[in-house]
């Protein structure tokens, strides 16, 4: 379980071990698949986080892209498929 920075949320990370864990079709599922495919976070630095996701089998889907003045953000798919949003605030 972890808390988020202000104290007024929690995400519980799961993972099953039996039984074994059934693959999404397609595979890879498109971002728009019923069920829970992606979260995000924000983050520090992006580009820092990306590289540090990468070799533990995450990909850029696309590009860090940026909205307005307010956001850069993108999308990685880790290695079992699902999507991780991360979003950093430009100051």
């Amino acid at each position: 379980m972890m808390r988020t920075p202000d104290d007024h949320g929690k995400v519980e990370l799961t993972k099953f071990h039996s039984p074994a864990a059934i693959s999404a079709e397609p595979d890879p599922a498109p971002s728009n698949t019923l069920g829970i495919r992606s979260i995000m976070f924000e983050v520090d630095d992006i580009e820092d986080t990306v590289a540090r996701l990468s070799p533990h089998g995450a990909e850029l889907i696309g590009e860090i892209a940026q909205y307005e003045d307010i956001y850069l953000l993108c999308y990685v798919r880790g290695p079992q498929g699902i999507i991780v949003a991360l979003a950093e605030q430009l100051r």
